[in-house]
């Protein structure tokens, strides 16, 4: 691995960070653990993984075989972004029913899929690709999911560093970050995917 390998994981690593947003995550973590009981920091991990990596490698292709084009999995990424972001913000609740509540399932979706590997990731990986080699993304995924898995892991040390007060406040704050998110995903793909 040369100089030009390592720099490009790591603007590629520093380009999904972002977007991931892990941190910024937090508040959203927390009010699925309180519906779910407990979070599933393993399963999640493995399964975001999982997800991106098979969509660097294959996604492109499985979306243009079903006929689904990238733009509008972003849109339908961007609604499901907004409704978390409504749930955050006005105490809504908007997914329901009991499997949701269950930890392994919370654990999949929508905490691994949109919240950690959603439209915006996908979205990144394929950009990413016309930039880096696909084994530099790859590297810059695995280390990715590797800070994900050490947050959720302290998801509970984070939550009492924080307080009740913190969290209310960031929950707030990251709310309309997400709102705001999923709108400019929206507007951004839904020009596209209708002209």
């Amino acid at each position: 691995m040369n100089y030009n390998d390592l720099l490009e994981i790591g603007k590629a690593f520093m380009i999904l960070f972002a977007v991931v947003d892990i941190v910024g995550s937090i508040p959203i973590i927390v009010k699925l653990k309180k519906k779910a009981g407990e979070i599933h920091a393993v399963k999640a991990s493995l399964v975001a993984l999982t997800i991106m990596l098979a969509f660097l490698f294959i996604g492109e292709g499985i979306l243009s075989f079903l006929g689904v084009d990238i733009k509008a999995f972003a849109v339908v990424g961007s609604l499901i972004i907004f409704a978390l972001g409504a749930e955050m913000i006005f105490g809504i609740h908007v997914f329901r029913g009991e499997d949701q509540t269950s930890p392994k399932v919370v654990s999949i979706v929508p905490l691994a899929f949109p919240i950690i590997a959603g439209a915006g990731t996908m979205t990144t990986i394929v950009s990413l690709q016309a930039e880096y080699k696909l084994t530099n993304i790859a590297i810059a995924i695995v280390l990715n999911m590797i800070i994900v898995f050490i947050v959720l892991k302290l998801t509970k040390r984070i939550e009492r560093f924080l307080g009740q007060g913190g969290i209310a406040i960031l929950q707030k704050v990251f709310g309309i970050i997400l709102l705001a998110i999923a709108v400019k995903l929206f507007a951004d793909n839904a020009k596209l995917l209708f002209q």
